[in-house]
């Protein structure tokens, strides 16, 4: 081998090697969604059970906010403007100031955080029935099949928990319907926003109807800094601003309902951690809950075979116009 070899040949080892540990990572991320997703209802009940509900989603938005904004602007990342600021300014204010405002006082009035799991895992079914009409995304028989399981093993991983709360359970249904519109809606009309600023404009957008509600509504006291500060720590660095980059990292890369099916694992995880850090046991319901959502999952992330000449074979699904 010549001299004049040996540079090439070890450029394309670590190129190799680059690619292996970049293919690892992708397939890597639906599972470290999953546990950060999953963390985030421990926390909250912490959070909640120390301080006011919406003082808390106040205070992890704005510091999550603050925080990623300086990172794009210390990375110099392209800030959005015209369409494409207001598209992701809609899209803050329903996946973030909607689902999370509702969710936490949701979890306030007493609701179980396993129930408040079970609702968010619904949102693949919303999503799938949005994706078909807006996004023009094919479901396949065993998709929907995948889905009923996943439902299924939702409903049985929170069985014997729910405790009737008739304001918890719609608010529940808000922040699941903000969720889910959100996602279609980021999917459709800003899928190639930068992670960095976009991210940063959809907490920062979401603090003030935040902070207006936080003052209408609520008495700012707070119970246990201690435990109220280390529930905001843990939200802003874990589930503000590391599950938030990588849901849009997955949006990017997959079909909106395929990512939005890693939700049905979210309320078994969340019980396992549970199980390991509080010590609540798992019930033979939870496990078999576990199961069946884990097949259904599966199923519904399935890609179905695509026809001659149909949209998969022709390319990516394109881009929205005058963003």
């Amino acid at each position: 081998m010549t001299q004049r070899q040996r540079p090439k040949v070890v450029a394309q080892a670590d190129s190799g090697a680059g690619s292996a540990a970049g293919s690892w990572w992708i397939s890597a991320m639906p599972s470290v969604f999953v546990l950060m997703w999953s963390s985030a209802f421990i926390a909250g009940v912490i959070g909640v059970d120390a301080g006011p509900p919406l003082l808390l989603v106040f205070a992890r938005f704005s510091i999550a906010g603050v925080v990623l904004a300086l990172v794009a602007l210390a990375t110099r990342a392209p800030w959005p403007r015209g369409r494409l600021l207001g598209h992701i300014m809609v899209t803050g204010l329903l996946i973030q100031a909607v689902q999370f405002g509702a969710f936490y006082v949701a979890l306030n009035t007493g609701l179980p955080a396993a129930v408040v799991a079970l609702m968010q895992g619904l949102n693949p079914i919303v999503v799938a029935l949005l994706a078909t009409v807006v996004l023009d995304e094919r479901l396949g028989s065993l998709q929907w099949l995948g889905f009923a399981l996943g439902g299924l093993g939702v409903a049985l991983a929170v069985a014997g928990r729910v405790n009737f709360s008739v304001g918890g359970l719609l608010l529940c249904i808000l922040g699941l319907l903000g969720l889910s519109v959100g996602t279609v809606y980021q999917k459709r009309f800003c899928p190639n926003m930068d992670l960095r600023s976009g991210t940063a404009v959809q907490f920062l957008v979401s603090v003030a109807p935040i902070g207006v509600l936080t003052l209408a509504l609520e008495q700012p006291r707070v119970h246990s800094w201690s435990s109220f500060g280390a529930s905001i720590a843990w939200i802003v660095l874990v589930n503000s601003i590391g599950t938030f980059v990588l849901l849009n990292l997955m949006l990017r890369r997959s079909a909106a309902s395929k990512v939005s099916a890693l939700f049905f694992l979210t309320p078994g995880v969340t019980a396992m951690l549970a199980w390991v850090l509080i010590g609540q046991h798992l019930s033979a319901l939870v496990v078999t809950g576990l199961v069946v959502g884990g097949a259904g999952v599966l199923l519904a992330t399935l890609k179905p075979k695509s026809r001659p000449g149909s949209p998969a074979e022709a390319g990516p699904e394109p881009v929205a116009k005058g963003q």
